[in-house]
């Protein structure tokens, strides 16, 4: 029975450890406090439990299951979560002037230059995403340039532009709201 509490623990643990280490990556300070404090008291029960009676290998072996039943987990909620935000560069042989125009009309950012490729000029788009749009971003570009080269990677902050003017949108309906609300 204590083995399979020791699993359980596990199950809850090891993902919270993995939101927390996302959350300190990301720069949220306080709530990865926060995540680390919970994953710190489970932490303890799961160890105060193997460390009882040492002799009991099934405590261990549900220890090690758990954490890695538990990695799993932790990285399919990553997964849904997609805290944060992706910066593409796409590159194609030609300006497509039909894929700018739809990746803007559906909300990406887009910046375009021509770079020089190595044996022709080529485009190079520069977009920015949440990364939950991601998906999404590379079906549209594949639907207009089967052929693109597209490369992702997490920015770890940005200033300026239309992701930001975004944000602040959103943000100043958020407190719009909020106000609202108090008043009623």
């Amino acid at each position: 029975m204590s083995a399979l509490l020791v699993f359980i623990v596990q199950l809850l643990y090891v993902p919270i450890l993995t939101i927390r280490t996302i959350m300190m990556v990301k720069g949220m300070k306080e709530r990865a406090a926060a995540m680390g404090a919970l994953e710190g008291i489970i932490y303890v029960v799961a160890l105060g439990i193997v460390f009882s009676d040492l002799s009991n290998y099934y405590n261990m072996i549900a220890y090690a299951l758990g954490f890695a039943v538990g990695l799993y987990i932790g990285a399919i909620i990553e997964e849904k979560l997609a805290i944060g935000y992706l910066t593409f560069e796409v590159n194609i042989p030609t300006r497509n002037q039909e894929l700018i125009d739809r990746l803007r009309e559906v909300g990406f950012s887009v910046s375009s230059s021509a770079v020089e490729g190595m044996t022709s000029t080529r485009y190079q788009l520069d977009c920015t995403a949440r990364r939950d749009r991601e998906k999404e971003f590379i079906r549209v570009v594949t639907e207009y340039e089967p052929a693109a080269f597209i490369v992702s990677f997490e920015p770890r902050s940005f200033k300026g532009g239309y992701i930001t003017k975004a944000m602040k949108r959103r943000r100043e309906k958020y407190l719009k709201k909020k106000k609202n609300a108090e008043q009623s």
